[in-house]
């Protein structure tokens, strides 16, 4: 069998098997709030038994409304989240005057990095496994009738869509040029159709992908053991990018904060969707850089 359906197989596994851990481990919702969209409670709706066809229509309502708010959100930004824009920018500043001997440095040790891990970063991120992950968890919590499993399911589609069309032009209207195409971080042709994929660099699409599901799997966990080894697993893919010359330390920083930032904007969407929620207690708004210099040290640690 191809390594990629292998790996395939392997990822859709570990977060389906993730996701319904979560599920059964926790404690059941709070039933009774009322349901805008069907006018009855959560309570009266599992008492009703309403149609898997019910259910996915309501879930595909939150997935576009999901994508519309995290498009949406920074028209009510307050102060605060002006200020955390002002640390990435900031971030993203001081990061780019190493962009060019960071990309050596880690083009450098390519050779010294397993095949396994150089493959996983590679189909981890990519799309069709990703999509196929996630319509595993949301089906899977379709067929069982598992609200919280179903709303994992509609963030990972949700965030993974927005973030995905946001990218996607970005890569066009930005056109940075990729380490392995041109060695050189100052070579852009923006809105250059022409330009072709070796001016795709910013933002990376693995990175985007991977944080996203990191993030959301993460918040299934309190323990923050398990999350750091969710963090860990998920930065594999955006590393790599790097190793491969693929995309520069930016391109996966910026990356890393726009996938977050888009997960908390829409998770609190779902909020007032779904009875269960995934984050427990305030949503704290912060964000802090770290830029590590030393011998044999370079790298940007994102703390959120």
């Amino acid at each position: 069998m191809p390594n990629r359906i292998v790996y395939s197989l392997i990822i859709l596994c570990l977060i389906a098997t993730s996701s319904l851990q979560a599920q059964l481990l926790s404690p059941t919702s709070t039933p009774g709030k009322a349901d805008k969209d069907y006018g009855f409670t959560i309570k009266e709706k599992k008492e009703e038994r309403e149609t898997l066809w019910q259910l996915f229509k309501y879930d595909a309502k939150n997935i576009l409304g999901g994508v519309g708010y995290a498009y949406t959100r920074p028209l009510s930004w307050q102060k605060d989240d002006f200020i955390i824009l002002g640390a990435t920018v900031a971030g993203t500043a001081a990061l780019y005057t190493f962009d060019n001997e960071s990309s050596r440095y880690f083009r450098d040790q390519v050779d010294d990095v397993p095949q396994v891990i150089r493959d996983y970063g590679f189909y981890y991120g990519s799309p069709q496994n990703n999509y196929m992950a996630m319509g595993a968890v949301y089906l899977t919590g379709l067929v069982i009738r598992s609200e919280k499993v179903r709303r994992v399911g509609v963030l990972l589609a949700a965030s993974a869509t927005a973030g995905g069309i946001l990218q996607q032009a970005a890569k066009i209207g930005v056109g940075r040029a990729r380490p392995n195409h041109i060695a050189d971080r100052d070579r852009f042709k923006p809105f250059d159709l022409d330009a072709g994929a070796g001016f795709h660099s910013f933002p990376s699409g693995h990175t985007v992908l991977s944080i996203t599901n990191a993030h959301i799997i993460a918040k299934l966990f309190e323990s923050p053991w398990i999350k750091a080894g969710v963090y860990v697993i998920g930065a594999i893919p955006p590393v790599s990018r790097v190793w491969e010359g693929a995309h520069w330390l930016t391109d996966v920083a910026l990356s890393t904060v726009m996938s977050i930032a888009i997960v908390e904007a829409i998770d609190k969407f779902l909020d007032s969707k779904y009875e269960t929620k995934l984050t427990k207690g305030p949503r704290e708004k912060s964000l802090s850089w770290d830029l590590r210099l030393g011998p044999g040290q370079l790298g940007v640690a994102v703390t959120f």
